[in-house]
């Protein structure tokens, strides 16, 4: 029983030495990116067949809620990257000095120019309003606010979805923008935390139309071969949201945070994300977009507030949308 006992004891001394070269990145991402059918699956096995490390998603609701926990945990935070933030966060995000500048390069075929040394972006879409083929939506945000649809929305103090709706409003309608909100309220069946809570809903049959991007509809052509799914085009245009990863400043594993970064501008990441996160890639892959990405709807006019715009209009935006949803 001793020589078993110190064999064991030798066995588990090895495994825990392994254990302990092996790296480990910690990436805080939203709910539906690590999900079964997102792409967090698919690019754990990409990176880590390359990496030679452990690569750990942590699931911390949706986009915005990324901002509010790395915020209670500081310093202490035990994230190397934060996946999942956009434009309207990243000047809030930049402002709480946990961020570090990285050196990623890549030739963007993002919709505007990019030149940020501390976020890089991985995807990016249109929000939009989705509904079934045979409902005659509106085409404007002041029209879907007089009509009698009723509509699903997140909370923009946890959603960036939610939030882009703020910026979407204030975008197109500036100081209207708190009437649009008073002719919106009794649209909205209810707001949820994320997105998808609220695009479950939907396919629920709970309301007729739900927040989310122009995109969605390619997910329901290409994965289930349904052509019911539509994104209303609005004439006052669609808010841009650009998703983006940055890596902390106090990270344990700075080079293999840096290494992730480079990753994620590759094919092996971007021609993933089109058909698991159902977004336009940062970076177009060699195979390019999938077939039924091309029959989505085109913004007439693309909508986008600055970082620094969108961090000094939150506030405001976000009270407007209170006062109003409270009457």
């Amino acid at each position: 029983m001793k020589h078993l006992a110190f064999a064991t004891g030798v066995f588990v001394s090895a495994a825990g030495l392994a254990a302990a070269e092996t790296p480990e990145l910690v990436v805080y991402t939203y709910d539906s990116f690590v999900s079964d059918w997102g792409p967090g699956p698919q690019i754990e096995t990409a990176f880590e067949a390359v990496c030679r490390c452990d690569l750990k998603f942590v699931a911390a609701g949706d986009g915005a809620a990324l901002l509010s926990r790395l915020r209670l945990e500081g310093a202490r935070t035990q994230a190397d990257i934060v996946l999942g933030l956009d434009t309207n966060l990243t000047a809030a995000a930049r402002d709480t000095g946990l961020f570090a500048q990285h050196s990623v390069s890549a030739d963007y075929s993002l919709p505007l120019e990019w030149d940020d040394s501390v976020f890089v972006p991985y995807d990016w879409g249109y929000f939009a309003f989705v509904h079934q083929a045979g409902f005659e939506a509106p085409k404007s945000l002041k029209a879907l606010a007089a009509s009698e649809a009723k509509i699903l929305i997140q909370d923009p103090r946890s959603s960036t979805p939610g939030l882009g709706l703020l910026m979407w409003v204030k975008a197109a309608y500036g100081d209207e923008a708190p009437a649009i909100w008073r002719d919106l309220a009794d649209n909205i069946v209810t707001v949820t935390k994320g997105w998808s809570e609220a695009y479950g809903l939907f396919l629920e049959g709970e309301a007729d139309m739900v927040l989310s991007y122009t995109t969605s509809p390619a997910y329901h052509m290409i994965a289930e071969e349904d052509h019911s799914k539509v994104a209303a085009g609005f004439e006052e245009g669609h808010y841009l949201q650009v998703e983006v990863a940055g890596k902390l400043a106090g990270s344990d594993v700075p080079e293999l945070a840096d290494q992730f970064l480079q990753f994620m501008v590759s094919d092996a990441f971007q021609s993933v994300i089109p058909t698991t996160n159902w977004m336009y890639p940062a970076v177009t892959p060699e195979a390019g977009l999938p077939d039924g990405f091309q029959s989505l709807v085109t913004p007439a006019k693309a909508l986008l507030f600055s970082a620094e715009e969108a961090a000094g209009l939150r506030a405001g935006a976000l009270e407007e949308w209170r006062a109003a949803l409270s009457q």
